[in-house]
């Protein structure tokens, strides 16, 4: 598919009543009751505070594609991309050959308590992306039984990270990013870790037509206590996305736009080739995350007295917090030195001068400051 029109599908079948960061089963419902009369949907378990894991089947192909998104409960950009890929599918009648060829098994929020409280962590403080082992929680029992049940050909374990990831050491975000997780401690290249590179490739090369040099891999170093790991590990190709940022776009539109760009690429292709692997090489052209990003620097500070060596920045990043259902994002002061290494996403001059937090006071690092003071000036850090 030409990626003109899958940014065209994109607009036409995006679903509109999901936005921005705060997704939850409460949001998803009234579009789960819409789609209960076209595709199957089941509850197929519930989570540690008893709120339903629901799954949908859409397809009726040989190839098997499990996916599941927000196993994090706050990385909820792929849960909106999802749903805005359903919406296509079941739409686009020229499009029925990806049907005709797959079926798909989407669960598109795991950890349903993590999303109402905007936390990692499921109800029981535990990062369920490395409970793959002990299985010592009732979301990582619905996905193993999911996983048993359905028996993929392919697994897309669908995350969220940082604005701090760039593509490489640059001043490119890593607005989205891949992983064909290994499956051994030697990171052997297996032959359906070949596979997930092949279709990794497929979605790089179509991206880089909309966000070049902005795709990164992750390191691939192997822990069997990470869901893709496990599954790699029982010969099934898994692929991490990560669904990063883009310029100024916190509430990651874009991102999910370009999450469903990968999505319905990688099932375009896999829906027209027997995806054996012998296309992986060019995986490894893919710049592996860095962390080279604060969400805002401010350069040129006068740290102390006004000589040379006391001149340095500061960088801040936003914590999101949830407050009245909605993500705010507050600056915080995460480090003050020689940032000369990292880049801002937005970036403020000192000019040599000292800057001061509302209270008068020298910035210091963990202070949370919405407006700093700089040439008695009030200069607000929120996003416009």
């Amino acid at each position: 598919m030409k990626v003109e029109e899958i940014k065209s599908l994109f607009l036409t079948h995006k679903e509109h009543r999901l936005k921005h960061r705060y997704i939850t089963n409460n949001h998803i419902a009234p579009l789960l009751n819409d789609l209960k009369e076209h595709i199957v949907i089941e509850t197929i378990g519930t989570s540690v505070l008893k709120d339903d894991i629901e799954a949908l089947k859409i397809g009726s192909g040989d190839k098997k594609i499990l996916m599941w998104s927000q196993m994090h409960g706050n990385e909820s950009t792929t849960t909106k991309a999802l749903f805005d890929l359903i919406n296509t599918l079941i739409d686009t009648s020229h499009l029925s050959y990806i049907l005709e060829a797959c079926t798909l098994y989407i669960i598109p929020i795991l950890n349903p308590d993590g999303a109402k409280a905007y936390t990692r962590v499921n109800a029981n403080s535990v990062d369920l992306n490395r409970d793959a082992q002990l299985l010592s929680q009732p979301e990582s029992l619905v996905l193993k039984q999911a996983f048993e049940a359905f028996k993929p050909h392919f697994c897309y374990n669908l995350h969220g990270q940082r604005t701090i990831f760039s593509a490489g050491k640059t001043n490119k975000p890593a607005t989205v990013s891949f992983l064909a997780p290994a499956q051994d401690k030697e990171c052997t290249v297996t032959a359906n870790r070949k596979v997930a590179m092949e279709v990794i490739s497929v979605m790089n090369s179509t991206l880089q037509q909309v966000i070049p040099n902005q795709v990164g891999v992750y390191d691939d170093a192997f822990n069997l206590n990470c869901v893709g790991d496990t599954f790699q590990s029982k010969n099934v190709p898994t692929i991490l996305f990560e669904a990063g940022h883009f310029h100024n776009d916190y509430g990651r539109e874009y991102t999910r736009e370009c999450i469903y760009i990968s999505l319905l690429s990688s099932l375009d292709y896999i829906a027209r080739h027997n995806v054996n692997g012998s296309a992986y090489k060019p995986y490894f052209e893919i710049p592996e995350n860095e962390k080279c990003f604060l969400d805002i620097v401010i350069r040129n500070v006068n740290l102390g007295t006004d000589v040379a060596g006391n001149i340095g920045d500061v960088g801040v990043l936003f914590q999101e917090c949830l407050i009245d259902g909605k993500i705010e994002f507050i600056p915080k002061i995460e480090s003050i030195g020689n940032l000369d290494g990292l880049f801002g996403h937005k970036e403020l001059n000192a000019n040599r001068l000292q800057v001061f937090g509302t209270d008068g006071k020298p910035l210091k690092i963990e202070d949370e400051n919405v407006f700093v003071i700089m040439n008695n000036e009030k200069i607000s850090l929120l996003l416009e």
